[in-house]
């Protein structure tokens, strides 16, 4: 990596400087535009088809279920492997599954592929790319600490998120135009092209020995790093807000609903509301590039917390539109909060040698927790109707939140540097 002589404390552009941390933001950005363009489509082809909103929950839960039940071992993996060649092999892995859903879903292949095959196809892929995935989260929260110094993981976290975010904003907005006026074979070629530009941005980046070479035995091994989580009542108390807040407030699954039905906007207008949450994310993310909340990160969580699920309960109640981005925007902005704090408190209490374990732990509690939310939203709209499904993951979310305050009042006043004391 560079090695830049002097690093501004203050530098909002301080992890930028290192040559592979740039490499390692091409590689998730251009991952996380494929990814989010193909949820989006994956979402309304599906509801086109079925116009069944629990259709769109057993999205996330076929992506949840190979998600959560490799996790452990894919943290074991990403522990005890060079990141580098793990991360090929896993694009290598999404790649096939989005050409089998370009195949199926073209216009050439109905004479062969009858029109009832292709949800359980498509199903069937999702859950391949939920493997992936088992992987990745581990593999690249590892990677992300070996391109820059300590000191500037906070700035690293925020950087990292941005292109996540940014990604999401352009992703989903691209993927419903695409889809709305050119259909979802070139949708898809669009999709498989991206993600071609990710696995090409990984072989710029440095191949890192792995850091523990286990002795133990693989169940004592995946233990230990369960048993470091539970330990760290900050980190655990992190994981299990964001589990149960997300998984109550995961109505973004609903969206094409809300498009099709409610809003009447079409596969165009969807995409805008995805990238309306994403938008307020990016630039909330990029404002804290400057101003830090982590100054008292777990009141300033907590708090994002509550301001998201305020957020839902309104995008929920609103007949308009307009507002409804308004709305969508919010509950980016504070969803940006908590991830950015979540993250960083992540990377500050993770010893080098674990990081693959607890991240498999945190994408158990955290990575998955978007996907079963999506399950919850779709079984619940399909038992109370859709908009108080919504309304009632917003005020569930809050409920959460309330909680946690009640048996955390302890970790309300810690600043950034004495969770960074705590490591030492």
């Amino acid at each position: 990596m560079d090695s830049p002589t002097t690093v501004e404390k203050k530098d909002p552009y301080a992890a930028l400087r290192y040559r592979e941390f740039r490499s390692y933001l091409g590689m998730r950005f251009f991952f996380t535009f494929a990814y989010q363009m193909q949820a989006v489509i994956i979402g309304f082809h599906i509801y086109h088809l079925t116009k069944d909103p629990l259709a769109l929950g057993l999205i996330g839960l076929c992506e949840a279920i190979p998600a959560i039940g490799i996790a452990l071992y894919g943290g074991y993996v990403a522990d005890k492997s060079e990141k580098r060649g793990l991360l090929m092999k896993i694009f290598l892995g999404v790649l096939l599954c989005s050409v089998i859903m370009l195949v199926s879903t073209s216009e050439q292949m109905h004479a062969y592929v009858p029109t009832s095959y292709i949800v359980p196809i498509m199903y069937i892929m999702v859950f391949g790319i939920g493997i992936a995935r088992g992987f990745f989260s581990p593999a690249t929260f590892s990677l992300m600490a070996q391109t820059v110094p300590k000191e500037l993981y906070p700035n690293s976290s925020t950087w990292n998120s941005s292109s996540y975010m940014t990604a999401s904003i352009v992703g989903p907005a691209i993927g419903g135009l695409i889809y709305g006026f050119y259909g979802i074979t070139v949708t898809y070629t669009v999709i498989i092209f991206f993600i071609f530009i990710a696995l090409v941005c990984v072989f710029f980046l440095k191949s890192h020995p792995p850091k523990y070479i286990p002795k133990e035995s693989i169940l004592k091994s995946l233990t230990e790093g369960v048993q470091f989580v539970f330990k760290s009542k900050m980190m655990l108390g992190a994981m299990s807000l964001d589990l149960f807040s997300v998984f109550f407030g995961g109505a973004v699954a609903l969206l094409p609903v809300f498009a099709n039905d409610i809003l009447k906007v079409g596969s165009e207008g969807l995409g805008f509301m995805r990238a309306a949450a994403s938008s307020g994310a990016v630039l909330t993310m990029l404002a804290m590039t400057r101003i830090s909340p982590m100054n008292k990160p777990w009141r300033n969580l907590l708090v994002a917390v509550v301001g998201f699920g305020t957020s839902i309960i309104c995008y929920g109640l609103s007949k308009n539109f307009y507002l409804t981005l308004v709305f969508l925007f919010l509950e980016g902005a504070f969803d940006s909060v908590s991830v950015l704090i979540r993250s960083t408190i992540m990377q500050l209490l993770t010893p080098d040698r674990m990081r693959g374990r607890v991240s498999a732990v945190n994408s158990m509690f955290i990575g998955s927790s978007n996907e079963i939310g999506a399950f919850e939203s779709g079984l619940t709209a399909k038992l109370m109707r859709t908009v108080p499904a919504v309304v009632f993951g917003g005020c569930m979310t809050i409920v959460i939140a309330g909680i946690t305050y009640t048996k955390t009042k302890s970790l309300l006043g810690l600043t950034l540097q004495d969770i960074h004391e705590e490591t030492v």
